[in-house]
This record gives C-alpha cells, structure tokens and sequence, in this order.
C-alpha cells in the first residue's frame, strides 16, 4: 500500500499535529517498568518538534470503565520526558483548547487517556471531532493498534490530512518486506501453545511461505493428528480434522511442514526435571513433550539457510524455564547469524517471541522485531488494519 510519511509534510511550523502513540507501558507504582514503547515513540514525536511543530501526544492506557487517576496519561510525561530529554506538558480534557492555545513550536504536550471518552473505542464521529478541533495535522504512530478502528486510531486519518509515524513507517515497510513481496524462499516459524489461537494465521500462511515451522504446543496437536501418541502433552486432539485440512492445503500449495521428530520430554512441567530426549514415537502415556530435540532443531536450522526471508512468531518450546528454552534459543541464533551475514532478512513479533528473543540475546539481530501484539497477530492472518488502511 502507499501511504504518506514525515517526509511528505513540508513546513509544519506552528501547526498543531495530533500524533497517535501507544503509550500503554506496564508500570509499578510511579515506575515505568519498560519503557521500549516509549522508546518506539521518540524518534516521530523529536523529529516534529525539531521541526517546529506543537505536537499533541494521542494514547490510550490500560481498559478504563470510567476516568480514573490510576489510569491517566498524566503519570506518563516524566517518564516520557526523560526519553526524549526535553520537556512534556500534559493537558487534561477539561480546557484543552484554552491549554493546548498556549502551546508554541517545538512544544510537546500529552493529552489525556483517549478512553476516558467512551466514544473513543466506538469510533465515535463526535469524539473524531473533539479530537480533530485541537490539531491541523494528524500522525499515526502506533501500528499496535492499527487493528482496532477507533477515533484515535483510524476516525482521525478521515478529517484531517493523514501521515505514517517513523515507527508506523518502519513496521509496515518491514511487514511488506516479510509477507507483502518477500524474496523466496520464506520461512514461517509459528509457535505457542493452543493452534486454537492461530487457525487463521495458519491457513493464511501455506498460500504464503515456502517452510512453515510448527513448534510449541501448536506441535503436540499436529503431531497427534497425524497420530502420533504424545502422551499427556498439552494437545487439542479435537482438532484433528482441521490440522488435516491445514496439512491438505500447505501441500497442495507445495508448502513444506516441519514437525519436530525428536522431542524433549519430563513427568512434570517445573524447572530442570529429570528429561530425556526421545524420538516423537517414543514418548511415554506420563510423559509431556515440552520442546524440540536438538536434532530436529539442526535440521530445521539447515532449512532456514536455504531460505531469503523468515517470518517468526511464538516459541518452539516452553522457553521461560530451562532446559525447555534450548530449541527456541538455538534456533533464534541460527537465524540471527544468518540475517547478520545478510543472508536473510528476519521479521519477528508478539509478545512471546519478543520475550524468548530477547531472552536468546538475539532481538537487536533480528532485520526487525515488532512489538505489536494483536495487530502483528492480524496482519500475519491476512487481514486488512483499519488504522493502516485509513492512511492509505
């Protein structure tokens, strides 16, 4: 798709640019707990002050019923601040006009939390409005909710002339190089516990890659569908018959499917059980299988060098405790060392692979890691974002 960026902006001195950020950081207490978010969010919001622009900072924060202290954006522009090494107001809803009025260029104000309206989630055209009599400009910077329409995120883009944010820019021209018009051959690592959660990017993805890498849970339920015992392993045996039509599709569409077949396996899921590493037929009825053997791991690895392009969501196995970490960190380095020879061009996202990247020491490798959750998740099903749709 095409869509306007920073550059398209010409002089924006003065105006007032109403930019959408995902300011939803965890925190404890007064305490940002990691600020990566905010991170994402400095280089568009410095770059239009720089320019001399009044920017206007747009985010939600947390699910709020009703507006609550504990949720106001207004704890968010000390941390934000010491980011970007400058000042940021914040503004209230309650006279934002007569606030936001004495504002002059290069000012950075944070206004309130966009769901303390409760239109903002229905896309209301009065609350579109609302926030559209504060700017001239509007910039969507925050791809993470690039899934959801609402006014802050896609009602906006309709009213007043629409941009891509750097860190918008830089998710999409990364996804269109993954997906979009990737270079073959493409590999998909999808991982996780339930195929419950990720029917949709699985059928979205035999018609798309080369290689599609099952790990994880999602791993048991193949494996048993193509009846292999898996003992007591975290299984959705009940889908069976569409694991099959998965299996039908990725091979009419001569996508190669990698099961693991060797397996780690324990009794119980805690940290260093006694294991052992068995072939996937040999897993006993009290057994669990709990990650990828390291033979199937070196197998998979030489299949990802024969690849140009590598799209990787979820772990292989169940990586937040050891020795259960071993395939996804391995495999994560093979595919960092191969993206740093500029042998493949490596996207990643969602919550649990950032997690286990950054845990394999690997994420700053990676050609680009997105941090976006659902939107990431979505657009790996195929389907159209309103918030990036509206920029186009």
């Amino acid at each position: 798709m095409t869509f306007k960026t920073l550059d398209d902006l010409g002089d924006i001195r003065g105006k007032r640019v109403l930019v959408r950020e995902d300011l939803n950081v965890p925190m404890d207490g007064a305490k940002v707990t990691d600020d990566t978010r905010l991170r994402a969010a400095a280089p568009t919001i410095s770059e239009l002050a720089d320019k001399g622009a009044i920017v206007l900072v747009l985010a939600h924060f947390g699910r709020p019923k009703t507006p609550t202290p504990e949720l106001s954006l207004a704890q968010i522009t000390r941390p934000l601040s010491q980011v970007l090494g400058r000042e940021v107001r914040y503004v209230d809803w309650e006279g934002d006009k007569e606030a936001v009025a004495t504002l002059q260029p290069g000012d950075i104000a944070v206004l309130e939390n966009t769901r303390f309206f409760g239109g903002e989630e229905k896309n209301d055209p009065a609350v579109v409005q609302r926030f559209a009599a504060l700017g001239d400009i509007y910039v969507n910077d925050a791809f993470s909710a690039a899934h959801r329409a609402h006014a802050s995120t896609e009602g906006l883009a309709h009213v007043l002339p629409a941009y891509a944010g750097r860190s918008m820019q830089a998710e999409l021209e990364a996804l269109e190089k993954a997906l979009g018009k990737p270079e073959h051959p493409v590999a998909a690592v999808v991982g996780g516990a339930k195929v419950s959660t990720k029917l949709d990017v699985l059928k979205h993805l035999v018609a798309k890659v080369d290689h599609l890498i099952i790990g994880g849970g999602m791993a048991n339920t193949f494996l048993a569908a193509r009846g292999v015992d898996v003992g007591k392993s975290l299984c959705e045996h009940d889908l069976k018959d569409t694991v099959l039509e998965i299996l039908d599709a990725a091979d009419k569409a001569n996508c190669i499917v990698h099961l693991p077949y060797d397996v780690v396996v324990a009794k119980e899921f805690r940290a260093n059980p006694p294991v052992r590493t068995v072939n996937v037929h040999e897993v006993a009825a009290d057994e669990m299988i709990l990650d990828v053997g390291p033979a199937a791991v070196e197998a998979l690895g030489d299949a990802l060098k024969t690849c140009k392009t590598l799209v990787w969501n979820g772990p292989m196995g169940a990586f937040e405790i050891a020795p259960f970490d071993t395939a996804t960190v391995a495999l994560a380095k093979t595919a960092a060392a191969l993206t740093t020879a500029g042998q493949l061009v490596s996207v990643a996202g969602g919550g649990d692979t950032v997690a286990a990247l950054n845990h394999a020491g690997v994420a700053d490798e990676f050609s680009f890691v997105s941090t976006a959750g659902g939107a990431f998740l979505e657009w790996m099903e195929g389907k159209e974002l309103p918030g990036v749709k509206a920029l186009g």
